[in-house]
């Protein structure tokens, strides 16, 4: 069941986002009067499709449909989808409609900036839709993070490794002040950090980032965990602690003569102790106390404990709107650093670098929309920007080859455009053996 519900997620997504990016081509296409021939959900390679509008039994319910200048449809291959517009290289590789003539109504007989909108056109419908979804997202749930601001860090072996301890405070990734505790991580990766600046038991003090470790950075989840004070909230009325005199604020600062200055460091005494008791020192106020603790069999105290408050902002419907664009756009920066670090070898980032199966796994287990749409939001900034790389068969390499001619004034040569979209789709299909391969790796991993 839950492969299922994950499956439909993927497909959902996927089938929005490649409707919204294709929409984009064919709005300008047909503001344009460009003809298109084809606009296709999914790939109908091979010529066999789930649906067409020219198929016989829809002809016959929408007799008007035989009319219409473009085939809809939906093909089998749930791969993507095109826009074929008529009169340019693309996808397709169907080159007999540029041996006539140049008609008025085709793609290669408008001018540059108009061929210019109708290639970025599904770009801006993605990135639009990333503005329309994170907007709704906000207007509705808000926003909520934990501030990096006074946040202790608590360190696995691979952090420890380059330098960073338990209770460290993070300023800044060379220079850069990171603002969510959740992002340190990431942002440490993504700025490709030298050097980190940490608040070490009230002083300050750089850690010299060793960058052969960024690799290691991207593949060992859980570097920065949040290093919790053990401070009591309150005391259970079913814990066996409930008469142990215990109070609201109360820290435990050591437990079987062991330094339990955060909560990571008491769970392996608790669970060592399970169903003994242990002498906790507990800190109240000015004073130092020695207090007995009965441990349960699970390993607990039967104690809430304080936890760190979020950072929560409420938007109305106007205001998200502007939020929305700023959350868009920096959604976008943060997605070029990740470019960046795959493009950089010695990082090794291209080896989590993944496909339809990676996607899959970043969706939750069960429908919630508030997770769903976030991540939609997310992929159609992906794709987006995705889409924006300067290669043959991209819509980046369309328009970096438009650009050309606007500026130069000399447009190029269709033969030339051919060899390219062959080049560029050599590539693409280079990255998906990639990234289908990587998942395979993870897989038996």
């Amino acid at each position: 069941m839950i492969a299922l519900i994950k499956t439909l997620q993927v497909i959902l997504a996927l089938g929005i986002l490649v409707l919204i990016h294709e929409f984009g081509h064919f709005v300008f296409a047909k503001i344009f009067g460009i003809r298109v021939d084809k606009f296709f959900l999914f790939f109908d390679a091979g010529g066999f499709r789930l649906f067409s509008t020219r198929s016989k039994w829809f002809v016959k319910i929408c007799p008007k449909a035989a009319q219409w200048e473009t085939e809809y449809g939906i093909g089998w291959l749930p791969l993507g989808g095109y826009c074929k517009v008529c009169g340019m290289i693309d996808e397709s590789m169907d080159t007999e409609q540029l041996k006539g003539e140049p008609q008025p109504w085709e793609f290669r007989t408008k001018p540059a900036w108009q061929r210019l909108f109708v290639m970025a056109g599904g770009v801006l419908f993605n990135f639009i839709l990333a503005i329309g979804v994170y907007s709704g997202i906000l207007a509705r749930w808000g926003e909520a993070y934990l501030s990096n601001e006074g946040k202790q860090i608590y360190v696995n072996q691979l952090a420890s490794d380059m330098g960073f301890r338990n209770g460290d405070h993070i300023i800044s990734f060379d220079g850069y002040i990171p603002e969510s505790f959740w992002m340190l991580q990431a942002d440490l990766a993504r700025e490709m950090a030298k050097k980190a600046t940490v608040l070490r038991d009230g002083d300050t003090l750089d850690i010299y980032i060793d960058h052969t470790m960024l690799g290691d950075v991207l593949k060992s989840p859980g570097m920065f965990d949040l290093a919790t004070p053990f401070v009591v909230k309150e005391v259970s009325a079913e814990s066996p602690n409930r008469d142990a005199g215990l109070m609201a604020g109360d820290r435990l600062v050591r437990m079987a003569s062991e330094n339990t200055e955060f909560v990571q460091d008491a769970w392996p005494v608790l669970k060592a102790h399970a169903g003994d008791t242990v002498i906790a020192d507990i800190v109240r106020g000015a004073d130092t106390l020695s207090v007995p603790l009965q441990v349960d069999t699970t390993g607990k105290l039967g104690i809430f404990l304080e936890q760190p408050e979020l950072q929560r902002k409420e938007y109305s419907v106007l205001s998200a709107i502007p939020a929305g664009f700023r959350k868009t756009f920096s959604t976008i920066g943060g997605y070029l650093k990740d470019l960046k670090l795959v493009a950089t070898p010695s990082t090794e980032a291209y080896k989590s670098v993944g496909s339809f199966i990676a996607i899959g796994q970043i969706f939750p287990s069960s429908w919630d929309w508030y997770s769903f749409l976030n991540i939609l939001a997310l992929l159609s900034v992906m794709l987006g920007v995705m889409n924006l790389i300067p290669i043959p068969a991209l819509d980046g390499g369309h328009i970096l080859f438009t650009i050309y001619e606007i500026i130069t004034g000399r447009k190029p040569s269709d033969k030339f455009l051919y060899v390219t979209q062959i080049i560029g789709m050599v590539l693409i299909f280079a990255l998906m053996f990639l990234a289908f391969g990587n998942d395979i790796a993870r897989f038996f991993r």
